[in-house]
């Protein structure tokens, strides 16, 4: 009895079967990083979190220790230093002011900057393009050269000592506008406006449930980079506000003061103040994940 083969039948024209050769490709779902990514990556993340370490070590001893040895273990008078702190300086007062501070201009350049950054991207408008280099032309300009003027415009509101003078001028940023206008640009196709236009929305309809959806990621790092650059600006809020309504950065100033310099004291008060960065970065770091896995799933 004939037995039947798991040879491939001829083809019509009388040659040899082809043989399929088994694609080697392999599927990005079953490829594993190499122990060198894992290197790189342990170390960046050693090398990003030991200046925060090095703080808390400095803090968590007394000023005595430093001039012997510097130990790499932590000591137990972080809290005796951080009731210093609290002792030297108005620290909840300067806290409050540079959440008010940083909250609203971080709000403020996310939302003006979003806005603005639609518009040169989906917009079609006359002198839409001399507007943006304008706009961008203006982050080659220091900041030192606007502080007199805008000292003195801020005088004249009588808005000195207030923290009116920090907020408005920070409410929005070129930088934003440029950052999102490109993201928005290669992020939100125009198919999707057309469509969400044909459909009887309006345009800030069509921001809203069409373009901030997709710009999500952008908007929680520039959310990261504003609130970072508000919370450590220091130059400005130093001219324009009073001795006794500081914010944090202009408040921890105070505990270098002086010829002799206790190094466990103003590295308490900086650890501290570093604890809000570190919760903002862990909520929007959070978004920006969220966002990039929601752009990334299909159906």
């Amino acid at each position: 009895m004939a037995t039947i083969t798991d040879r491939p039948a001829p083809s019509a024209t009388g040659s040899k079967p082809v043989k399929r050769k088994r694609s080697k490709a392999v599927s990005l779902s079953e490829r594993r990083p190499s122990f060198v990514v894992y290197g790189i990556l342990i170390a960046f993340i050693l090398g990003s979190a030991f200046p925060f370490y090095w703080s808390f070590l400095v803090a968590s001893h007394d000023d005595a220790t430093f001039t012997k040895d510097a130990p790499m273990l932590p000591g137990g008078n972080f809290f005796q230093n951080a009731s210093r702190v609290l002792d030297t300086i108005p620290f909840w007062k300067a806290l409050g002011n540079s959440i008010i501070v940083s909250g609203t201009v971080t709000i403020s350049v996310v939302v003006l900057s979003t806005l603005a950054g639609f518009a040169f991207a989906k917009l079609r408008f006359k002198g839409r393009g001399p507007l943006m280099v304008f706009v961008v032309a203006t982050l080659a300009v220091p900041t030192q050269l606007g502080i007199i003027p805008l000292y003195m415009v801020m005088a004249e509101y009588g808005w000195s000592g207030t923290l009116g003078a920090v907020i408005v001028p920070n409410l929005v940023t070129a930088f934003g506008v440029f950052w999102m206008r490109q993201y928005i640009a290669d992020a939100v196709p125009d198919e999707l406006i057309e469509a969400a236009r044909m459909d009887g929305c309006s345009m800030i309809r069509t921001f809203w449930h069409v373009c901030l959806p997709a710009v999500r990621p952008a908007a929680a790092m520039l959310g990261i980079f504003t609130f970072m650059m508000s919370w450590n600006d220091f130059l400005w809020p130093l001219i324009v506000l009073n001795a006794d309504n500081p914010t944090m950065q202009v408040a921890l100033e105070k505990l270098q003061s002086g010829y002799y310099v206790d190094k466990t004291l103003v590295l308490a008060g900086t650890t501290m103040a570093t604890v809000p960065i570190l919760i903002v970065f862990l909520v929007l770091g959070r978004q920006i994940v969220a966002g990039i896995m929601q752009g990334a799933v299909k159906g």
